[in-house]
């Protein structure tokens, strides 16, 4: 395992290994945030702030734009057979390792920038959050937000999740709602007797496999909604008809539409069914690319490649919220990302350095 201390001279593929080396599950980040505080604070052009296990270092160049770069400091739970803890690099030059993809690699690219771009043509905000595996509300940069939004004023955010070396415009809402209906229960012998509350979901799932998902283009991105049944709960017996059910339902929806707007629509989708409660479980917004910003268009034009909609969820959405435009672009592979074999082509990770550092000092 590694030591306490972070060299941030190592190369970008050399610092994720070292960055992987300190087991940093979701809830267990305090040593590596220390291990990042330490090694910024006795950067001379960064002032480094600390909140719990979350560290932001920002220049103060009085440039005219200002620029975020953050990552997630947290891990999902280390495998145990075989563990995925330490590193390891093989012969092919694949880094593995619980980390390597989500997103440890990323933030090397981000230590590596801090350490290295000292005059930068816009200020530079870099930030390292913890708990971002977990459930929402433990979600450090949203404590970040909470208490020091000053912290995370910017112009343009880049969050250096595993997109394959792609820039992923913004990302999709997620409404996840419980749909119940009720019913009476009887023995399934006299069944006549009761209200099948299951036999009342059929307009519901029939609704859903007639949905037409709406593809928008939001800044130049084609997004693809998605409104599905993902879970259904109900029963009490295999002798006994049923007096309650509920269908699951998520929808993930275009960063477009304002959250009371995507509410609104799924309330509407299911007025016409017999529902007895609509209870919203989980609901986070999305964000728009802003991908016309200069800064986006800068960094378009350092990285290549044409830039594709986010599908899912991730923490631009955050930045999105205060007001700056954000971007997700990594060096892991996106389905990689949790696996047991977790892993990054080494050689990546240098090149998304060098690619940032184009953008910030051209």
């Amino acid at each position: 395992m590694a030591d306490t201390s972070l060299d941030l001279t190592l190369d970008a593929a050399a610092l994720t290994a070292r960055l992987v080396d300190f087991p940093s599950p979701s809830g267990a980040e305090k040593a590596l945030a220390d291990a990042i505080e330490a090694a910024l604070r006795p950067l001379p052009h960064l002032t480094v702030d600390r909140y719990g296990n979350n560290v932001v270092a920002r220049t103060n160049l009085g440039r005219a734009e200002r620029v975020i770069l953050a990552g997630h400091i947290d891990t999902v739970p280390i495998a145990d057979n075989p563990p995925n803890v330490p590193s390891r690099l093989d012969e092919d030059g694949v880094l593995w390792g619980c980390g390597t993809c989500d997103m440890k690699s990323g933030v090397a690219v981000q230590l590596r920038i801090a350490q290295t771009v000292t005059e930068p043509n816009r200020d530079l905000t870099f930030v390292f959050y913890d708990n971002e595996e977990v459930a929402a509300h433990l979600n450090g940069l949203g404590h970040v937000a909470e208490a020091h939004p000053d912290w995370l004023a910017g112009d343009f955010a880049v969050l250096l999740e595993p997109t394959d070396g792609q820039v992923e415009g913004g990302c999709q809402g997620t409404l996840r709602v419980f749909l119940k209906t009720t019913g009476e229960r009887a023995h399934s012998a006299r069944a006549w007797m009761g209200d099948n509350a299951i036999h009342k979901v059929a307009p519901i799932l029939a609704k859903l496999a007639a949905y037409e998902p709406r593809t928008p283009v939001v800044d130049g991105l084609q997004y693809h909604e998605g409104l599905n049944a993902v879970r259904v709960e109900a029963g009490v017996a295999n002798n006994v008809i049923p007096d309650a059910c509920t269908v699951v339902v998520n929808f993930r929806y275009a960063p477009d539409r304002t959250e009371a707007e995507a509410e609104k629509f799924v309330r509407d989708f299911f007025a016409d069914c017999d529902i007895a409660e609509f209870i919203v479980d989980d609901h986070t917004g999305g964000a728009r690319p802003g991908l016309t910003h200069p800064a986006a268009v800068a960094f378009m034009a350092a990285v290549g490649g044409e830039a594709r909609p986010k599908f899912g969820w991730t923490d631009v959405s955050r930045f999105s919220a205060l007001g700056v435009p954000a971007v997700n672009y990594g060096p892991g592979a996106q389905l990689l990302a949790h696996k047991v074999d977790e892993r990054v082509q080494a050689s990546l990770i240098p090149e998304a350095e060098e690619r940032l550092r184009a953008w910030l000092t051209s």
